[in-house]
């Protein structure tokens, strides 16, 4: 495809809340805009496919503290920190509301984002994520592999444990690994420690946005089971699992998750709307 048809976003480097994050926006039509909220220690590089996948509006997403090219903070945060520094962003950049689509630690703070900022939020996507620290664990092999920031700073590491890390085929592994920009070790840690002790499960059930679940039935990481507690505990919430689908279906398998998207974004916001009058 050309590069017309597959634009590059545009990366700037904004100064919120005392953070200095990149951020890249993939420029499309007139529809909501969708922020992003990448995985641990993933660049935003790694979400090309899915920024170029979108015509119809803009995609916006930023490396966390620490991650990619931003800057690593001085001290720890928690996810109400980056919720916040999220929320200016977006002022910063004219939006008044978006849809928020997360991705595994990135879809706990969708969460965070959704609750904390809900008048904000259109519709919520969450996928391959789980309700924190309550939650059905993953296979243990691979998250001893996770908690390492070794396969983003070893390409070799990364080709010999894809599969037995994300549970999907390694026939992509190289686009997947030449993606990849080393986190900072203080910034690694940070964001593996901004979670601990964090769960969703007591504002889910007020959570009054329309959202979608997707989950792959291959995830090492964060398995299916996951995706049916957020189900129960979601209002209004519907359950997509992705067929043969590991840890990284958003990219790997973007076709089948931007057809299950774009139906889903496309729906009324009805329930949203009739949700947040009641709660205002």
């Amino acid at each position: 495809m050309s590069e017309e048809n597959h634009p590059e976003p545009e990366i700037t480097f904004e100064e919120v809340c005392g953070f200095t994050l990149r951020v890249a926006v993939w420029k499309g039509g007139n529809e909501r805009p969708l922020l992003f909220f990448n995985g641990i220690g993933a660049n935003l590089e790694l979400i090309t496919p899915l920024g170029r996948a979108f015509r119809d509006r803009d995609v916006i997403t930023f490396d966390m503290p620490g991650i990619g090219e931003s800057p690593t903070p001085v001290m720890p945060y928690r996810p109400w920190q980056i919720a916040r520094a999220a929320s200016k962003l977006l002022e910063k950049l004219g939006h008044d509301v978006v849809d928020v689509m997360g991705v595994s630690w990135g879809g706990a703070m969708a969460q965070q984002f959704a609750f904390q900022c809900r008048k904000k939020v259109g519709k919520l996507v969450l996928a391959a994520t789980s309700a924190g620290v309550i939650m059905v664990p993953g296979h243990p092999s691979a998250l001893v592999k996770m908690a390492s920031p070794r396969r983003y700073m070893d390409s070799e590491y990364m080709m010999q444990n894809f599969e037995k890390l994300y549970g999907e085929e390694s026939d992509g592994v190289g686009d997947f690994a030449h993606a990849l920009r080393p986190p900072s070790l203080r910034g690694y840690f940070y964001q593996m420690t901004a979670m601990m002790g964090w769960t969703s499960v007591p504002f889910l059930p007020f959570l009054p946005q329309k959202t979608l679940i997707l989950m792959g039935d291959r995830d090492r990481i964060v398995p299916v089971a996951n995706g049916h507690i957020l189900k129960t505990l979601i209002p209004h919430s519907q359950l997509h699992i992705i067929k043969d689908g590991g840890h990284l279906f958003a990219v790997s398998r973007i076709d089948e998750t931007m057809v299950a998207m774009e139906a889903f974004l496309a729906e009324e916001d009805r329930f949203t709307e009739e949700a947040g009058a009641a709660m205002a």
